[in-house]
């Protein structure tokens, strides 16, 4: 989940062990544009006090207000709609005439929000249904794929892991990408067997293994929260690591290389017994083309390619439009003094 959602009911929890009462807002659905996806989440103390946003700004500045101004005496679950008018839209800085409807849930020692914090502490996916009527909120496993559902009486919201990322390789690109992936949320695996590379590493926050890369495949268990990216150029590093991390649920696998290297890459791993589909699901030459050329350019096209694919973009439909682009910027203007 969003390391600003974790940090919600971090918060929620050190409140009720303080003696706060707590409100527990969260996005339920949305039209049109929005600042935050369905699931984000904003707690308000019974002070003012605020952790996390729904909006960005206006819905929660008036959440707040109407907490400091009435106080926080409700004790069953509501739920609110913003932005239904154009008029209200412009007051809660909705862009294009959005709407948003929250479920607001009034939190405490049974709401069950330590509970699940232990849960997702100890790296288990987590599935919270919130009885509206009673207030009520139960725990269960969930999978990878579940997300929010709420059909006004029953809300399910799904909490735990950040996506996971494996890095094969720990060179300078490997520095960059590993960086900008924290800033994005994942959690980072760098595997590399090779002293020379290793003991150079000092990403803070990043968990560095020197197994070879197909144990490391096998270990982390792959789901649909995951993307490995193999930048070693050394095909007895790279190749281990795509032939398992292929036939894994993994939402993206890339390689570094030129087009000739990942065509042999691709024949090379036919001799792998994988198959076409599985093959046709490598990215490579990996990263969107964005003209970059220094480790930390070529960092940011890596991870933007997979941004997409993790938002269900297909990056060729991005390549596309920047070639088409490109030729249209290119075409002379016609003359038509003549």
């Amino acid at each position: 989940m969003d390391s600003v959602d974790l940090d919600v009911l971090k918060r929620c929890d050190e409140w009720l062990d303080a003696g706060h009462r707590v409100l527990l807002v969260t996005v339920v659905k949305t039209w049109g544009s929005s600042p935050r996806p369905d699931g984000a989440m904003l707690a308000v103390r019974d002070d003012g006090l605020a952790a996390g946003s729904v909006s960005g700004g206006c819905i929660e500045d008036d959440i707040i207000e109407r907490v400091r101004r009435e106080g926080m005496h409700e004790t069953r679950c509501d739920v609110v709609t913003y932005g239904v008018s154009a008029d209200e839209a412009r007051r809660f800085g909705l862009p294009c005439g959005g709407t948003i409807r929250l479920v607001l849930e009034p939190l405490t020692h049974e709401s069950g929000v330590r509970a699940l914090l232990r849960e997702i502490e100890a790296g288990r996916l987590t599935a919270r249904r919130l009885d509206l009527a009673s207030g009520r909120a139960t725990l269960r496993p969930a999978n990878a794929t579940e997300g929010l559902t709420f059909d006004g009486s029953l809300l399910a919201t799904i909490h735990g892991p950040r996506y996971r990322m494996l890095v094969i390789g720990a060179s300078q690109l490997s520095k960059y990408l590993a960086q900008i992936a924290i800033g994005l949320d994942y959690q980072v695996t760098i595997c590399d067997p090779r002293e020379e590379y290793t003991e150079t590493w000092d990403v803070p926050g990043v968990a560095l293994v020197r197994t070879m890369p197909d144990d490391t495949v096998q270990a982390m268990r792959l789901d649909e929260r995951c993307a490995v990216v193999a930048l070693t150029h050394d095909p007895k590093l790279d190749d281990l690591a795509l032939m398992e991390a292929l036939k894994s649920p993994a939402f993206y696998v890339g390689a570094l290389g030129s087009r000739a290297n990942n065509a042999k890459r691709r024949e090379r791993l036919r001799e792998f017994d994988l198959s076409d589909d599985e093959i046709a699901r490598l990215h490579g030459p990996i990263g969107l083309y964005i003209g970059s050329r220094t480790p930390p350019e070529i960092a940011v096209s890596i991870l933007a390619e997979i941004t997409a694919v993790k938002n269900g973009v297909d990056p060729r439909r991005i390549a596309s439009v920047a070639v088409a682009k490109a030729a249209i910027e290119q075409t002379p203007a016609c003359d038509v003094s003549g």
